[in-house]
């Protein structure tokens, strides 16, 4: 290939991206007029037609959407290879945009962020909260967190917090007032608070295994006098002893180690994936997306649930 094409093709790539001759040539930092002719040579160089073009439209040819659908994934990986050079001998830096669940960021994120920034002062963190499954590349962010469950196809990803498992808990004077359920077909003789989903409007169900280690997985609706569809909400009331609820095991676990709520129906505790940070690629991972990635697998290590 002749090396002097590489200038024009990447020109090209731009052009095509804006649909725009003069967003593109802002982007580069070269005159339209410029930018238009260069693409013209480059045409008569491969003798094929790239850009239909007219004073109002632009559109890709056939032999033109080709040549970029070609050209962007091999200009991205040389950008990201760049841009880690640029990294590696420097601290990381810049700002990082999290796309987290609330129950994620306060769990994994939140306690640990005054050591974060000391090790890290020059790395800035937005952290977008999001209890849908977002593509992060669309929103613009740079990594994001969920369940492992809820992985999106494609992406690359590392647990950052160990099994989980939903539990559920009520408070000492609940079950001091109404006695402990032994079976999940005692839930019928409590008040049990329900979660709504936000997105389907409906209410969940609650999770159980049978005992033993090929208990079957089954889910069960249950009933009572509160329905919310805000988590924090549901363990408050919890606290102040309305009724039982059903949680993951990380959101509650303040609340065991104080003893304001108690677990309950231990042994048919259903089990899941915990909590992964995932990103496009692991391939040219800019600085601050891995200081983060090897600080929340640090803390992974030192984290156990009662």
């Amino acid at each position: 290939m002749n090396p002097s094409l590489l200038p024009s093709l990447a020109w090209f790539a731009r052009i095509a991206h804006h649909r725009s001759f003069t967003r593109a040539a802002e982007e580069v930092g070269v005159t339209r007029a410029a930018l238009s002719q260069n693409l013209k040579a480059l045409e008569r160089q491969l003798g094929v037609r790239l850009l239909y073009r007219t004073t109002r439209d632009m559109s890709l040819t056939e032999a033109g959407q080709r040549l970029l659908d070609t050209l962007q994934p091999t200009l991205s990986q040389i950008a990201d290879t760049v841009q880690n050079l640029a990294d590696s001998g420097r601290a990381p830096s810049g700002m990082l945009r999290v796309n987290t669940s609330r129950l994620a960021a306060k769990a994994l994120i939140e306690p640990h962020l005054a050591e974060f920034y000391l090790r890290y002062p020059k790395v800035s963190l937005e952290l977008i909260m999001d209890d849908t499954l977002s593509n992060i590349i669309a929103n613009g962010s740079d990594v994001g967190i969920r369940l492992g469950k809820s992985l999106a196809d494609h992406v690359v990803a590392v647990p950052i917090s160990p099994a989980l498992a939903m539990v559920v808990v009520g408070s000492p004077a609940y079950l001091e007032r109404h006695g402990v359920p032994a079976t999940p077909d005692n839930l019928e003789q409590h008040n049990c608070i329900n979660y709504r989903r936000s997105r389907s409007g409906a209410l969940r169900e609650w999770d159980f295994n049978a005992p033993g280690k090929k208990g079957r997985h089954f889910t069960q609706s249950v009933a009572g006098n509160l329905i919310t569809s805000d988590d924090q909400n549901m363990m408050r009331a919890a606290v102040q002893g309305i009724g039982l609820i059903q949680h993951l095991d990380i959101a509650v676990q303040e609340y065991l180690a104080d003893g304001r709520l108690v677990r309950v129906l231990r042994n048919w505790s259903y089990h899941h994936e915990g909590f992964y940070l995932y990103s496009p690629s692991r391939e040219q991972m800019p600085s601050k997306v891995s200081a983060l990635r090897d600080f929340l697998i640090e803390k992974r290590k030192g984290m156990s649930l009662l």
